[in-house]
C-alpha cells in the first residue's frame, strides 16, 4: 500500500504537483507581482506598490459588480440547490424506463456552452417574450433585458437552467447510496414519505450539500460567458459581474496591473467564502 513516506507515491503525484506548479502556482506568483506595478500587457513599468489595490476599492464600478455578484450567487446557489434536490427525488422514484430519459432531459443544458446558452436565452428574451407580449398584451413580457431588475434575473433564469440538472445527479448519486435498510425500517414503523426525506434523507445528504454548494458557489461567482452573451453588462453596466469588470479594465483599458490587484482581491474572496462554507457544511456532516 503507498503512503506519502514511500518514494512511488511521489514519482506517481510528480506529474499532477508538476502541472499545478505550471497552471497555477507559478501564474498566481507571478500576477501578483504584477498587481503592484503599471503594466499595460506589454512592458512592466514602475513598481507602485499597494497602489492598485487601494484604487481597487475606490473603483465604484468594480464594488457594484462584487455586490451584483453576490446577490447573484446567493439566489441562484439557493435555488439551483432547491430544485436539483427536487428533481433528484424525482429521478430516485421507480419511474421504469423514464428515469434515465427524465435524468438525460434535465442533465442536457449543462452540455451546453456558456456563449451559446446566453445566446439562446437572448432569443428567448428578445424575440420569443416579446412576441408573446405582443399575442397576450402582457407588459411583463416587454423589455426583458433592458432594466437591471430584469436582467438580473435573465442572467438567474439561464445560469439555474443551466447547473440544476448537473447538481441533480450528485444528489442522485448520494440519494442511491442511501441504505435500503434504513428506509424500509422507517417505512414499517409508519413514517410517511415527507418525514422519511425530512428526518433521514437529508441528514445523510450532508456530504452532498458541502459538494453541491461549493461548486455552485464558485461557478456562479466566476461566471463571464453567459454574463458576455446574454447582457454584456447592460444596461450601463448594472448587470456587469466581477470576472466581465475585471476582464473589460484589463483588455479594453489596457490596465493589466490594475485588473490583475481587482482579480487578486477576487480570488481571496472567493477562497474565504469557500474555507466558511466548507467548514460549515463538514460540522453538519459530524452532526448529523
Amino acid at each position: 500500500m503507498l503512503t506519502n513516506k514511500s518514494t512511488s507515491f511521489w514519482l506517481l503525484l510528480l506529474p499532477a504537483l508538476i502541472s499545478l506548479t505550471l497552471v497555477l502556482f507559478i501564474p498566481l506568483l507571478v500576477g501578483s507581482y504584477y498587481s503592484l506595478t503599471d503594466w499595460n500587457g506589454n512592458t512592466v513599468g514602475q513598481f507602485v506598490g499597494l497602489q492598485n489595490y487601494v484604487k481597487a476599492f475606490q473603483d465604484q464600478g468594480f464594488i457594484d459588480s462584487l455586490v451584483f455578484t453576490a446577490k447573484f450567487s446567493v439566489v441562484c446557489i439557493v435555488l439551483i440547490n432547491g430544485i436539483a434536490l427536487l428533481l433528484a427525488t424525482l429521478v430516485t422514484q421507480k419511474l421504469g424506463r423514464w428515469t434515465t430519459v427524465f435524468r438525460t432531459v434535465f442533465f442536457m443544458p449543462n452540455l451546453i456552452g456558456g456563449i451559446i446558452l446566453g445566446f439562446i436565452w437572448q432569443f428567448i428574451f428578445n424575440k420569443a417574450f416579446e412576441s408573446l407580449g405582443d399575442l397576450t398584451g402582457l407588459g411583463f413580457f416587454k423589455g426583458w433585458l433592458s432594466t437591471p431588475e430584469t436582467g438580473f434575473w435573465g442572467l438567474v433564469m439561464l445560469f439555474v437552467w443551466q447547473m440544476s440538472g448537473y447538481m441533480m445527479l450528485i444528489y442522485v448519486s448520494f440519494l442511491n447510496n442511501i441504505p435500503e435498510e434504513i428506509l424500509e425500517a422507517a417505512d414499517m414503523d409508519g413514517a410517511s414519505p415527507m418525514q422519511t426525506f425530512i428526518k433521514i434523507k437529508l441528514p445523510m445528504l450532508m456530504p452532498a450539500f458541502t459538494v453541491t454548494l461549493f461548486l455552485t458557489l464558485s461557478n456562479a461567482f466566476k461566471i463571464y460567458d453567459q454574463n458576455l452573451a446574454l447582457t454584456q453588462g447592460g444596461p450601463y453596466n448594472s448587470t456587469q459581474m466581477t470576472a466581465m469588470n475585471i476582464y473589460n479594465e484589463a483588455f479594453a483599458m489596457r490596465k493589466m496591473g490594475f485588473a490583475q490587484s481587482k482579480a487578486i482581491i477576487f480570488l481571496v474572496i472567493i477562497v474565504i467564502i469557500s474555507i466558511v462554507q466548507i467548514s460549515i457544511t463538514r460540522k453538519k456532516e459530524i452532526s448529523a
